[in-house]
């Protein structure tokens, strides 16, 4: 398997040492940046796994890096550090950070592998790339919930799908809540459709 890279946002030198080392030792390739505009153009010239950036950054911050980045590579994972309090306070527990890192990656790489641009049932079509929907060639506002309701269920289109495992795979809810918010958003969804 070829080394994932990964691109470390972070003006604080101390702890971009610290991540940089870090990672390197669990055997990512990484490239650091100590400000938005830097890790703009690092982003740009080169293909990367994964981003990791503070909020708070000089020049560009992480939310505006973030939009850009995705202007550029919609699929690419963006892990957010934030730091409450002062940067000497940013407390993160690395063997946590890492855990995400790995199913961000393995995430990222079923995406790649399992799903094509675009899915079409019957008059329906859905491009996963822009989260777009068309319904007889005529564009479809939908919410992000609805959104994920309904690509959940065209990806299972052809099996009966219960209100529990659209409960823990749409709303990550592992437990029955009692109401009937599920019927609610179906109900919105073929008024929509």
């Amino acid at each position: 398997m070829d080394m994932q890279r990964i691109l470390i946002v972070e003006d604080e030198k101390r702890v971009a040492d610290l991540l940089k080392a870090g990672l390197d030792e669990n055997g990512y390739t990484t490239a650091v940046a100590y400000d938005g505009a830097m890790a703009l153009r690092l982003f740009q010239s080169g293909a990367f796994d994964l981003v990791i950036s503070d909020v708070v950054l000089p020049r560009v911050d992480g939310f505006e890096l973030c939009k850009e980045i995705r202007k550029i590579n919609a699929s690419v994972p963006i892990l957010m550090l934030t730091a409450l309090g002062s940067t000497d306070d940013k407390p993160f527990d690395f063997r946590e950070l890492n855990a995400r890192i790995k199913v961000l990656l393995r995430r990222k790489g079923e995406t790649a592998s399992e799903r094509p641009e675009r899915l079409v049932y019957a008059d329906l079509e859905i491009d996963l790339n822009r989260r777009e929907v068309k319904r007889g060639g005529m564009p479809v506002k939908l919410s992000p919930k609805e959104y994920s309701l309904l690509l959940y269920m065209a990806e299972n289109a052809d099996r009966v799908i219960s209100r529990v495992e659209i409960a823990e795979k749409v709303w990550n809810t592992h437990f029955d809540t009692g109401t009937n918010f599920i019927d609610v958003y179906i109900n919105y969804l073929r008024k929509k459709i």
